[in-house]
Order: C-alpha cells, then sequence, then structure tokens
C-alpha cells in the first residue's frame, strides 16, 4: 500500500465550484448544510439504536417505523453531504466531528423503555425541524435557491416524521412498553 497521500482539498475550506455559487456565500451554506449532515448522522444512529432495541407487543411494527426513518435519515445525509462538495466545501466525516458539529446532542449507548426513546426522537426531530428552517431561509437569502429546494424536501420529510412519533406517543398502549 502507497504512503504517499494528495489531499485535493483540506476540511474547512471552501473553494470554487461547478454550479458557480459565490465562494464566500458558499461558506456560510457549507456552515449551514455540515449542521444538518452531522445532525442527520446523529439522528440515524440514535434511530438505529432504537429500532434494535424496541421490544413489546407492537415491536414488530415499531421496528419498522424506526427502521424507515433511520433510512430517511440517511438519504438525507447522503444529499446534504453531495450538495456541499457541489458548492464547493467539504462535507463533515468522521464520528467525532458529527457528534462536536450536531444540533442533536448524542444520546448515549445506554438502552432505553419505548415511550422515552420515542420521546428522544421527538425531540431530535424538533431540533431538525429548527435548524433546516432557519437555512431554508439563510440559503435563499444568500441566492442559493438550490439548496433551499433541498431543505424545503428535507422539511417536509422531518415534519412529517415527527408527527407520526407525536401521534405514538398519544397512544395508551405504549404506557405499557
Amino acid at each position: 500500500m502507497s504512503q504517499q497521500r494528495q489531499v485535493l482539498q483540506q476540511a474547512g475550506t471552501v473553494e470554487a465550484n461547478a454550479v458557480r455559487f459565490d465562494a464566500e456565500k458558499a461558506e456560510q451554506v457549507v456552515e449551514a448544510l455540515n449542521l444538518d449532515l452531522a445532525a442527520s448522522v446523529v439522528r440515524y444512529h440514535q434511530l438505529r439504536k432504537h429500532n434494535w432495541n424496541v421490544a413489546g407487543p407492537e415491536s414488530r411494527e415499531l421496528a419498522g417505523f424506526l427502521g424507515e426513518a433511520a433510512a430517511e435519515s440517511e438519504r438525507h445525509a447522503d444529499a446534504l453531504a453531495r450538495r456541499v462538495a457541489e458548492i464547493g466545501g467539504v462535507p463533515l466525516s468522521g464520528p467525532a466531528a458529527f457528534e462536536r458539529h450536531s444540533p442533536i446532542p448524542f444520546e448515549g449507548e445506554d438502552v432505553y423503555d419505548v415511550r422515552s426513546s420515542l420521546a428522544n426522537d421527538l425531540e431530535a426531530y424538533g431540533d431538525s425541524i429548527e435548524s433546516v428552517s432557519s437555512h431554508i431561509e439563510l440559503a435563499e437569502s444568500l441566492g442559493d435557491h438550490a439548496t433551499g429546494h433541498l431543505l424545503r424536501g428535507h422539511l417536509a420529510d422531518l415534519e412529517r416524521r415527527a408527527s407520526a412519533i407525536d401521534g405514538l406517543l398519544a397512544r395508551t398502549s405504549l404506557t405499557d412498553w
């Protein structure tokens, strides 16, 4: 294996880009998108953990819901990372960077009852909704309408999932779990 490595672009930098988005404006958008990327990855891992550990009479249905939500968070992360690269930035990578930059706090490794897990998921979605909403405004105020469009789609997904979790928490059957 070769020991020679050439850095093509340093993390935390923004370069000229093929979409011709101004590099100074792109720096602000890249910073915002990397926050949302980190949140998507942290949310993905939290949902996955809950999916793996769900138990109780409706565990099959809940595991399916949580698995779909995790897959959606992973798709969001991929789309956000691609957009960061398209506008000349470097997407965050690595667990420490994701945890450090995420507006969603890392839940930890402990396993919680279903109701507590879903409440934590709802809180994570709420944090993401607030972050993405403000980043839509930022991107569009800087003239990055493609990023605004991408984030609007993510916002709709986040709100739909938050609403579904809120509905699950309203069910009395979860008190038995």
